[in-house]
């Protein structure tokens, strides 16, 4: 085992300068959710040269491959990545700065496929010293409804070879480069979207008898609705109700027709999920009823909480210590974020776990989706690596 983890940091070290080289060119070309195609297609070209046989165009920009050691049909463990980029003005100073206006890798999906990428060429440089198969997926749109991996689970990314467990890593700025955290069981939450019209009647701000007031009328709804969390939630069931946009196109002395508001719902127990919807329409239609305004309530069923294996988790937390240390691996906390790898988890035994990339003396500790958001380099040796060892330490023979 110790000439292994020995041969896997050799080659993470090797490969590093070639994969933060990767990394530079994700970061300069960022792609929105559905629109990765040069993305894509750059990745399609390290698997040429890596020599690993590959399948583009799933879910239209998701790239699959497969690397097949001794005996490939014995067992397949899938890694994934995801590809996409946000609608962010990035506000680095760096030599890799995003070259498209409005678009950066300010989650570090940029890290995600980088660190993937090297993986897949340490794995493909041992695969004669393993058995079974890793499957690599390249996964398009998870920032976006309805999500990628719901589009290449249905297109058959979980058949031919079927994996026995799926494994992300997803970078965290709340560990320091070098570190590593893990939680069992349910560890991200369901994500769901509401959209809520209040119709009231507009006129002069100066005769308030004269007009159904939205804005006074929304404004009651948006305190209302706290009460899902406060009095209507478990304790027990992390749960959050968020007014993120409010619109009415009003003036200082002009009360609008309509206002419009937009909001998400999260928690971790999927009966309670479905009757907080329901909460949300009663409550938000109620009100506008009781002030006789009329009320339309939308509510886009998004991402499920995300429950990683227990077993499998367990097991990959171990398997982390032998590789970076007890000092360098942690529980994580439960959060409310979600992921669209969930839908994996659905399907097999599954875990996301968390690569630490910041580094506060460099200044990099900015908290993801933000235009100051970079990564410590370093997380590339130890992110690739890291994810070589975990897929090669399950399919290690047994004898």
């Amino acid at each position: 085992m110790d000439q292994l983890k020995q041969q896997i940091e050799v080659l993470a070290s090797e490969y590093f300068f070639e994969i933060v080289a990767v990394r530079h060119h994700f970061h300069q070309h960022p792609e929105l959710s559905c629109e990765e195609f040069k993305t894509a297609e750059y990745i399609c070209q390290k698997l040429v040269e890596y020599g690993i046989p590959f399948k583009a165009g799933v879910a239209e920009t998701g790239v699959v491959g497969l690397i097949r050691g001794r005996n490939a049909d014995k067992k397949c463990i899938a890694l994934r990545a995801d590809m996409d980029a946000l609608p962010i003005v990035e506000m680095n100073q760096v030599e890799y700065k995003s070259v498209f206006p409005g678009k950066m890798h300010a989650c570090g999906h940029d890290v995600h496929i980088a660190c993937l990428l090297g993986a897949a060429k340490i794995l493909n440089t041992l695969k004669d010293q393993f058995e079974g198969t890793v499957k690599l997926i390249f996964q398009p749109s998870e920032e976006t409804y309805p999500g990628g991996a719901i589009r290449m689970i249905g297109e058959g990314v979980l058949d031919d070879p079927a994996p026995e467990a799926v494994i992300a890593q997803h970078v965290i700025n709340t560990l320091d480069c070098g570190k590593a955290g893990f939680k069992s069981g349910a560890y991200m939450a369901s994500t769901d979207e509401f959209f809520i019209t209040v119709k009231g009647k507009g006129g002069h701000a100066a005769t308030p008898a004269q007009v159904i007031d939205p804005i006074l009328i929304a404004s009651h709804i948006v305190i209302a609705l706290q009460q899902i969390v406060s009095r209507n939630a478990d304790p027990v069931i992390p749960t959050v109700v968020s007014i993120g946009k409010i619109i009415g196109e009003g003036r200082t002395n002009v009360i609008p027709d309509e206002v419009k508001m937009e909001g998400t719902v999260r928690t971790y127990d999927e009966s309670w999920r479905k009757e907080a919807h329901q909460r949300i329409a009663k409550i938000a239609t109620g009100i506008a009823e009781s002030m006789n305004a009329l009320c339309e309530v939308r509510i886009s069923h998004g991402y499920p909480f995300l429950n990683n294996d227990h077993e499998l988790t367990s097991n990959l937390h171990q398997l982390a210590i032998e590789y970076l240390g007890k000092e360098n691996v942690t529980v994580l906390p439960k959060r409310m974020t979600a992921e669209d790898f969930a839908y994996f988890a659905q399907k097999v035994p599954s875990c996301l776990y968390r690569l630490g990339i910041a580094n506060e003396a460099k200044g990099i500790a900015s908290n993801l989706h933000t235009s100051t958001f970079d990564v410590d380099e370093n997380c590339l040796k130890t992110g690739m690596g890291l994810m070589a060892w975990l897929a090669f330490r399950l399919l290690q023979p047994t004898e």
